[in-house]
């Protein structure tokens, strides 16, 4: 079994109702980030977010009306990434997630992966990688102000199924680029929706009927032509070229045919939450078997990092019994703020379902549960500052963990 660490640098209040300040929140992280590569894990990944959840509450429409404080702090992954590669030694650096929707679509951000390339490849002896996990975002209004909103009155109803077709055509464009090629916005997928792209047929007829209005059709289509969203002539980004060994690509979508579609430019890889039911994880692993793109090699159950929050309390003068009860409150407050900030209210079912899908407990409960859940060969993005701002202690967990959980897990392998 493998262990990354992910950073949230969400600064929201804890369970104490504590907000630390921006540079609070750096420092603890940086801090953190030292130490889990000490510690010894592999990956370090960073949450991206874009522009200000607190001020979005005042939109028509906002997406986390109940959001305490912002999301995330990190809105240009490649300049922490810089920052956490200068400071460290072993450890590598990946974006989970970065939004190829917003901060200038998929060319900036295939540009900006590239700059920042080439200078973490000149040195010949560099061999840490750069891990790129990107996704069309969780939060949409990140991505409304780059142009990613309806266009008229079809792209309107069709909203929910277009969004995914325009993440699909903006990871054509961000793929094929990072290859190196020269394209231009002809040589890349059209989108042409159908009956396939909607969960109900009511969605789909709904589309139908607009359609059928706006175009003055006699019957009702069987298909819709969606224009581009990106139109351009021939380009390629530079600096061109950079060392691509250096570079790990990771799609966070459930999308299939989009995992299948996006390996037939580059190897891409595929995150999978720690919620996500067992047989949808063997399945993704199966469906990589056969489509992963050859140049990667056979595909690895470790090529499909697993998000896993960590609760264990490893608390000085506190016998085993203590511990396992502070940790189950210490989830429970966590748990608690968090689907509140979704949803602004507490769902007891959901509330237990989120705990049953954690690890909590002292050392030995917490490496129980991870024998007991995951295969040997899977890698672990474990998740410790979740509404925590008590760095200290955060970093006392890491330590725990990776000082006496994992050793506990090793015997068992």
């Amino acid at each position: 079994m493998e262990y990354d660490i992910f950073f949230s640098i969400s600064q929201t209040p804890d369970s104490s109702e504590y907000v630390p300040t921006e540079k609070e929140m750096f420092r603890n992280f940086f801090d953190q980030v030292e130490l889990a590569d000490e510690l010894g894990f592999g990956v370090g990944w960073v949450a991206q977010a874009h522009l200000s959840t607190e001020v979005q509450k005042m939109n028509e429409k906002p997406v986390v009306p109940h959001y305490p404080g912002e999301v995330g702090l990190c809105t240009d992954f490649v300049q922490i990434a810089r920052e956490m590669f200068s400071r460290t030694k072993k450890m590598e650096v990946g974006s989970a997630v970065m939004s190829i929707l917003a901060s200038g679509g998929p060319i900036a951000h295939a540009e900006r992966i590239g700059s920042f390339l080439t200078l973490h490849g000149m040195r010949r002896d560099e061999n840490r990688r750069l891990h790129i996990g990107y996704s069309a975002g969780r939060f949409e209004f990140m991505a409304r102000p780059y142009g990613i909103v309806p266009r008229n009155e079809i792209e309107e109803v069709a909203w929910p199924a277009l969004r995914g077709q325009i993440f699909a055509e903006a990871s054509e464009i961000f793929l094929r680029l990072l290859n190196g090629e020269i394209i231009s916005s002809q040589d890349i997928r059209k989108t042409i929706l159908t009956r396939d792209n909607f969960y109900t047929e009511e969605d789909w007829r709904k589309v139908q009927e607009i359609a059928k209005k706006v175009n003055s059709l006699d019957s009702l289509p069987d298909e819709i032509n969606i224009p581009q969203r990106y139109q351009f002539e021939q380009i390629k980004t530079i600096p061109q070229n950079w060392r691509r060994e250096l570079l790990n690509v990771i799609i966070g979508s459930h999308d299939k045919k989009l995992q299948i579609e996006v390996n037939k430019w580059m190897p891409v890889q595929v995150f999978n939450l720690s919620i996500t039911p067992p047989h949808i994880i063997e399945e993704t692993h199966q469906r990589f078997s056969k489509y992963y793109h050859k140049d990667g090699g056979p595909w690895e159950r470790s090529m499909m990092p697993r998000t896993i929050m960590i609760f264990i309390n490893d608390e000085e003068n506190l016998s085993p019994e203590e511990r396992s009860v502070a940790a189950k409150e210490e989830a429970r407050r966590a748990l608690s703020i968090y689907w509140n900030a979704l949803e602004g209210t507490i769902d007891p079912n959901k509330l237990e379902r989120a705990t049953d899908n954690a690890v909590i407990g002292n050392v030995d409960q917490v490496a129980e549960q991870i024998i007991e859940r995951f295969d040997e060969n899977d890698r672990l993005m474990c998740w410790f500052d979740f509404f925590n701002h008590d760095s200290e202690r955060v970093k006392r967990n890491m330590s725990a963990f990776m000082n006496k959980v994992v050793p506990i897990i090793n015997e068992v392998e």
